[in-house]
């Protein structure tokens, strides 16, 4: 209670503590309602919401969210098929469903695992279709919003057991495992992602032998992957290294076999440690997707780019397009900030 009743004091004695800082909070006040009163007119009060170019190009200092209403589906899908769209749609769904039914703890049972293959055969059933009756359609059409959580959850997915190989690797008694782990991270650590799409683009073809080249969005996964694995298991390697070693220490003197330790005492403790710096490699994952661009596969993004650059009639409104792409960016992300801080609280790892 004594922290509740402090904050309210502590805020007062912050913003009008002393003439200075009553004189500061006054201007950043009055800056920001200046500033906020004119986003709200050129967004709300003067802009166009109806897809009629010629209204919003007679409009001048306005947004012309129209441009969202005629093109949000070419936004949302890239190239997908527009009579097909719904399939797009339905693999969404069906993969956000699945992601949101794993963040609830209840549900961390066994048949979470064969329920993810399920909906991973589901997802690409409905975008490759030559199933069921649907038509198919080459990974090359693929873009948008599917292809952006599609490559961050999969990515994601596939990264997380490979980093936690490499954090126990790095951990290891073993000189040669410990050597190769450590290795493996500080060489993918130290390039940037964009060049190991390249590499995974156009020189990992090269590696394969003629006549059998896997997909490029396979390619581009593969290289997502192994990206991301580096970096995750830095975290958990600091969620292990938190861990007092009396813990282990005391449970193989109690007869705990070394895996069992770890499985059942360390790792548990470990993730819950480092559950805020996941959530940030989780975020940042996500809008690193948008790079796929540079090696020819369009997501959210890039679609937009595809939407608006080979038609003239809506090319003047990039910004209002780029306002719509930031704002589902923003959803994705604010919602993965806030689970971070429920999952915490829940876990009992909250510093608040």
């Amino acid at each position: 209670m004594r922290n509740v009743a402090q904050g309210p004091i502590a805020w007062r004695s912050e913003l009008w503590g002393s003439p200075l800082r009553a004189l500061a909070t006054v201007l950043l006040l009055g800056l920001l309602a200046w500033a906020g009163f004119h986003a709200f007119e050129w967004g709300v009060v003067h802009a166009v919401f109806r897809p009629d170019a010629d209204a919003c190009r007679a409009v001048q200092h306005s947004a012309c969210w129209g441009v969202v209403a005629e093109k949000w589906r070419p936004m949302l899908f890239g190239r997908f098929p527009y009579e097909e769209q719904w399939r797009p749609a339905v693999a969404v769904v069906v993969l956000s469903a699945v992601t949101v039914l794993s963040a609830w703890p209840r549900s961390w049972r066994w048949w979470l695992a064969p329920l993810w293959g399920v909906a991973l055969l589901l997802f690409v059933g409905l975008m490759h279709g030559g199933v069921a009756g649907l038509s198919p359609v080459p990974t090359s059409r693929w873009g948008g919003l599917p292809l952006t959580i599609g490559l961050a959850v999969v990515g994601l997915a596939l990264a997380f057991p490979l980093a936690l190989l490499l954090a126990m690797g790095r951990r290891s008694e073993w000189p040669v495992v410990r050597t190769l782990s450590a290795s493996y991270i500080e060489l993918v650590r130290g390039v940037p992602l964009i060049s190991v799409l390249f590499m995974a683009s156009f020189l990992l073809p090269l590696l394969w032998p003629a006549g059998w080249q896997p997909d490029v969005l396979v390619r581009v996964l593969m290289g997502l992957t192994l990206f991301v694995a580096a970096y995750l298991a830095e975290i958990i390697r600091g969620g292990l290294q938190a861990v007092p070693r009396g813990q282990t220490e005391v449970a193989m003197a109690l007869g705990f076999g070394r895996w069992p330790v770890q499985r059942d005492i360390v790792l548990p403790q470990a993730l819950r440690l480092v559950v805020p710096a996941l959530t940030n490699s989780v975020v940042g994952t996500l809008k690193d997707t948008s790079l796929v661009t540079v090696v020819g596969l369009f997501e959210l993004t890039g679609a937009l780019g595809l939407a608006l650059g080979g038609d003239p009639v809506w090319r003047p409104f990039y910004l209002e397009g780029y306002l719509f792409v930031a704002a589902v960016y923003w959803l994705l992300c604010f919602g993965l900030s806030r689970y971070s801080v429920w999952l915490e609280r829940r876990l009992g790892t909250s510093s608040a």
